[in-house]
């Protein structure tokens, strides 16, 4: 069953990161009709990423409150109209095709929640949640290398090619949420190990971030750092190859992810070893920092030019998601098993996940009006920098808070 619902979770994300991605893999430099101050590419980028935060914030109500029966429909709802939005993107007029990746954004946010909703509360929820995130890494890379091979192959027009790549993993969707809604609840076991997961009111969620609101404060400011970079990253990645000397990177979009993706995947799966869910939530937090910490020394490396830039970048992609991943799955579950509160991890993550899009639009809008000399492979760097020190920082700051905050609840714990 661990097996079946981790290549279903994975298949189901999989799938929506066809319709989020595969238009980052274009530079849209020949549109002639635009003749604004944002160029193009960053404006629907922007959109995009307003409509997903968007969809974020409603999550933490919607999310929170979703019956486990209506999960599936949801899902293939949302998917739909995230496909119809970039429909849209080819055929309206240049200025409303903004409005077009902001209608395929909104409905998108809601995906992972709804997800992840049938990993977690589960004794195996990291082995589930460790390839559920691994799809996200995935996932990027390869939607946006099938998006360039279909025009370079298959001569499929740019603004096409978004619908088109998302059309081509349909059957992969449907198949896969029909497995996610056949799946059997969480056992009286699981909820034994993790905690029952039950749907949140508006005053049950009011008391938990009262309990435990400092050290979820520290994580979501961790959390924005390491969401706008890994946007960037992501959303920017032909301009970051190209700057590198690398001008046709279709396949490095996912071979360079491929090994980040095994890294990060490994060090979460090691996480169900440890059944002490205090204990993990403390090694969640090292490995939290420890990714940090790779991400700004693997920096510091290739600017001393001790590595070249595809061992760059990565390991900077390895600590970066290091630190990314177990905020959409095991941190928060495990701090919802530690509470001993009925609870649902998607409202916390759905509050993080809020307020990690804002500062990535916040950090492009920064970089198109503030700081429009520094190029994209400098801004990359800079960033990284800052979201290794201050994460670190912040990360440790979180613990410190949560090892004498639960400590309260099972004092027979010693500090870790």
């Amino acid at each position: 069953m661990t097996a079946i619902a981790a290549l279903a979770g994975f298949s189901a994300y999989f799938s929506m990161y066809a319709l989020r991605k595969p238009f980052t893999a274009v530079t849209y430099d020949n549109i002639d009709d635009w003749h604004y101050a944002l160029k193009f590419k960053i404006a629907l980028v922007i959109a995009q990423v307003i409509g997903y935060a968007t969809s974020k914030m409603i999550g933490i109500k919607v999310i929170s409150e979703m019956p486990a029966t209506r999960r599936g429909q949801a899902i293939l709802f949302l998917m739909g109209l995230g496909w119809l939005a970039l429909v849209l993107f080819a055929i309206v007029p240049t200025p409303l095709k903004i409005v077009a990746m902001f209608l395929n954004g909104l409905p998108l946010g809601m995906i992972w929640g709804l997800v992840f909703g049938y990993m977690e509360g589960r004794r195996t929820s990291e082995v589930l949640g460790a390839v559920l995130c691994a799809s996200f890494i995935i996932s990027s890379g390869v939607v946006k290398s099938v998006g360039l091979l279909s025009i370079q192959w298959l001569h499929v027009p740019e603004l096409w090619m978004p619908a088109f790549t998302a059309l081509l993993f349909a059957p992969v969707l449907a198949v896969s949420v029909w497995v996610l809604v056949s799946l059997p609840a969480p056992t009286a076991s699981d909820e034994s190990a993790r905690v029952k997961r039950a749907p949140m009111n508006q005053q049950q969620r009011a008391e938990f971030l009262a309990h435990y609101g400092l050290g979820i404060l520290a994580l979501v400011l961790t959390y924005m750092f390491a969401t706008a970079l890994r946007d960037l990253r992501d959303n920017f990645a032909v301009e970051l190859w190209v700057s590198l000397g690398y001008s046709n990177p279709a396949g490095l979009f996912t071979a360079s992810e491929l090994p980040v993706a095994m890294v990060a995947l490994l060090a979460m799966a090691l996480i169900i070893m440890i059944k002490d869910n205090r204990k993990a939530l403390g090694v969640i937090h090292a490995l939290i920092g420890g990714g940090l910490v790779i991400l700004g020394l693997s920096t510091m490396a290739y600017d001393l030019a001790y590595i070249g830039p595809i061992t760059w970048m990565i390991l900077a992609g390895a600590g970066l998601y290091m630190a990314y991943t177990p905020f959409n799955a095991m941190l928060f579950d495990r701090l919802v098993a530690v509470s001993h509160r009925v609870a649902t991890a998607g409202f916390l993550i759905y509050l993080a996940d809020s307020a990690g899009y804002a500062s990535s639009v916040g950090l492009i809008l920064w970089r198109n009006f503030g700081t429009a000399h520094l190029s994209w492979l400098n801004l990359f760097r800079l960033a990284c920098y800052s979201t290794a020190i201050c994460g670190t920082l912040l990360c440790a700051a979180a613990w410190w808070y949560f090892s004498h905050r639960t400590r309260a609840i099972n004092p027979n714990h010693a500090d870790a």
